[in-house]
């Protein structure tokens, strides 16, 4: 376990104040929880981001391809 100061917007502690008691759990449990999301989702962010990119990479090569194999049967006798 890791002891952590931060500070907060005056309007998001208040906020977070609200729900934590409203859905009565501890506030530490409930920023840890929201920590965990948004990790999550960054991370899902980070892993879009790079299969758009291998999917461009693989994309070009792949019509490379479709390019040769269109040249190999334009050469073969009809």
């Amino acid at each position: 376990m890791k002891v952590l100061s931060l500070k907060l917007q005056e309007e998001i502690f208040e906020e977070v104040e609200r729900v934590v008691h409203a859905i009565r759990i501890p506030r530490n449990t409930y920023i840890n929880q929201a920590l965990d999301f948004y990790t999550c989702l960054s991370r899902r962010k980070l892993l879009k981001q790079q299969l758009q990119k291998e999917s461009r990479a693989v994309r070009m090569n792949s019509l490379r391809v479709l390019k040769e194999f269109e040249r190999l049967e334009d050469d073969l006798p009809a």
